[in-house]
């Protein structure tokens, strides 16, 4: 509920606090004093477009402060904190500036916020009925929502919702993996080559490097032995020629001056013995260069295998790799792709058992919906209708159209059901019930929406709902059950209205005198809060005009003793005037 509305420079209205109560709260005045200011300030709070002419003249901002209490309100408390906007103790402060060139700016909780977060925030529970905004009845789609709750099928609703939802995904992929089938064929016929042509080749890890070794040993064999036996002459001499000197006898034989001169200085003896090693190490050269020297040999049948086999690799290496490990590693992506691929075809099998099941399921939700709106659009059909005619609207009828929707493609219903739920009205007799938002007038709309909250009063606890011209076109014994009804109303919602009739304002919790006031020359609007006599004042004004006698007053104070008890009483400590 909204405990404290503050107005600052909006249209005529200078300064203004309010401190609404929990049930019904009634603004009263002449015409043109400026109670439609209030509304404004209200839709304000709620998100609507901001505009910089109604900034007061001579001033450049306008404002609007509200403080909400939301116990009660778990849903909203946990928006709140999804969003970090939280309040302290169920106390939520709400502001709108309005600045003359246009700019306006929100905030919540003392942080600045898109405008649109209001409206967001406040959906459902700020409700502006007026004759000069465009309100939620004239939406069809709100209806379908209404109507809904009514029937308490929004967790049915809910159900075909996400169910719809989950189906046109499923679509989605579906179609993504046909619109890619053609490509796929494509690239799995490419990659079946690239791992086939990489397989039959049967590449080992460190073969490239074996093959360039051995190809270049034969393509070079008779060098390499000539090379090899001038190396092993010079090691170990010519064995035709005793008298040839050669590395291993001339090692031998530094080694055995070098242990003889060791007797004489043992320093000698390391030197010595290296020289023992390398003549060691010369011996295991020669013996191993004999055998390189006896066993290679040109061989062109193996060279030329050889050959064939690089040219292969390195056909490999050109399209794949550097190395046979990165060819190899190449070919196994390819395989976990090709093996992707494959499993594409699984997948588009997969999708179309579980769309046949989701679509069956659907179906069977979008039913039970159906039926359950037909129920449903004939009770509040009933209820609203009788509250019209308590609202001073006997010939008036109401009911809910329930318009098939045909369904895109093969799915079995539209997003929100198998119909388009629409209040259709009339206001009179003989004349057949057309779409509300074509027919209805500002105050008609105003009571339509009295009648449909009404009958929602209890699913909907919690909601602060405004009326404007509520009162237009009834007077008498029906305008006393329209107060009635907003004070039955006022049990499950707080209610703020603006009234002509004292019929109406005699059934207030609490009740507000709207005065224009001319102060040097400038219009003021005043907004008072009236009570004992005061109130009895302002009520015998209404039902008596510029001339209020002892007689309307004695009438005022009869409407006032018979007015519908308060479901609550005024704040402690609250203020009388503003």
């Amino acid at each position: 509920m909204i405990e404290t509305l503050r107005i600052e420079n909006l249209a005529v209205v200078d300064g203004a606090q309010l401190e609404f109560g929990s049930g019904l709260n009634v603004l009263t005045g002449e015409t043109g004093a400026g109670k439609s200011i209030v509304l404004g300030a209200l839709s304000l709070l709620a998100g609507a477009r901001a505009s910089g002419d109604a900034v007061r003249e001579g001033s450049d901002e306008a404002s609007v402060e509200a403080v909400f209490r939301t116990e009660g309100l778990s849903e909203l408390e946990a928006e709140l904190a999804r969003r970090g906007l939280e309040g302290d103790a169920h106390e939520l402060v709400v502001r709108r500036t309005l600045a003359r060139a246009g700019r306006s700016r929100a905030q919540v909780s003392g942080q600045l916020v898109p405008a649109s977060v209001l409206g967001d925030l406040f959906a459902g529970r700020l409700e502006v009925s007026s004759q000069h905004e465009s309100q939620r009845l004239l939406r069809a789609e709100v209806h379908g929502e209404l109507l809904d709750r009514s029937g308490g099928l929004l967790e049915r609703r809910q159900t075909v919702v996400v169910g719809h939802a989950a189906l046109r995904e499923l679509d989605a992929e579906l179609k993504r993996l046909r619109e890619a089938s053609q490509e796929r064929e494509r690239r799995r016929d490419f990659l079946s080559f690239q791992v086939a042509e990489i397989d039959a080749a049967k590449l080992e890890p460190a073969e490239i490097d074996s093959l360039r070794g051995e190809r270049a040993r034969l393509a070079h064999a008779e060098q390499l032995r000539e090379e090899g036996a001038s190396a092993l002459a010079l090691l170990a001499g010519d064995p035709s020629n005793a008298d040839d000197a050669n590395a291993a006898d001339l090692l031998a034989d530094a080694t055995r001056r070098l242990e003889n001169g060791s007797r004489l200085d043992p320093g000698l003896v390391e030197l010595a013995e290296r020289l023992a090693s390398a003549r060691a190490e010369v011996r295991d050269a020669v013996l191993e260069l004999e055998r390189y020297v006896t066993v290679i040999e040109a061989d062109p049948a193996r060279l030329a295998a050889l050959e064939e086999r690089l040219h292969q690799v390195e056909g490999l290496q050109r399209k794949y790799g550097a190395s046979a490990a990165e060819i190899l590693a190449f070919r196994d992506e390819a395989a976990a792709e090709l093996a992707a691929l494959e499993d594409a075809g699984d997948r588009e099998a997969s999708i179309l058992r579980q769309r046949e099941a989701g679509r069956a399921g659907l179906a069977a939700d979008a039913r039970a919906l159906s039926q359950g709106r037909v129920r449903a659009a004939r009770k509040l059909a009933r209820v609203v209708q009788g509250s019209l005619r308590e609202l001073g609207m006997p010939e008036a009828s109401f009911a809910v159209a329930l318009e098939p929707v045909e369904p895109a493609g093969d799915w079995p219903c539209a997003p929100t059901g198998n119909e388009r739920p629409e209040f259709t009205f009339s206001a009179s007799a003989g004349e057949p019930p057309r779409p509300l938002r074509r027919v209805a007038s500002g105050g008609e709309l105003s009571r339509v929406f009295l009648a449909i909250k009404n009958a929602l009063r209890e699913s909907d606890a919690g909601m602060v709902l405004v009326f404007d011209e509520v009162d237009e076109g009834i007077g008498g014994r029906a305008a006393d059950r329209v107060g009635r009804l907003l004070a039955d109303l006022a049990a499950h919602h707080q209610v703020l209205c603006i009234t002509h009739l004292p019929q109406i304002a005699a059934h207030a919790s609490r009740h507000f005198r709207v005065e224009k006031q001319s102060l040097r020359g400038r219009a003021h609007t005043r907004i008072v809060h009236v009570e004992g006599a005061e109130r009895v004042e302002e009520i015998a004004r209404m039902a008596g005009g510029e001339s209020v006698g002892e007689a309307t007053r004695r009438h005022a104070r009869d409407l006032l003793s018979a007015r519908a008890p308060s479901p609550s009483a005024d704040p402690p400590g609250s203020p009388s005037g503003v």
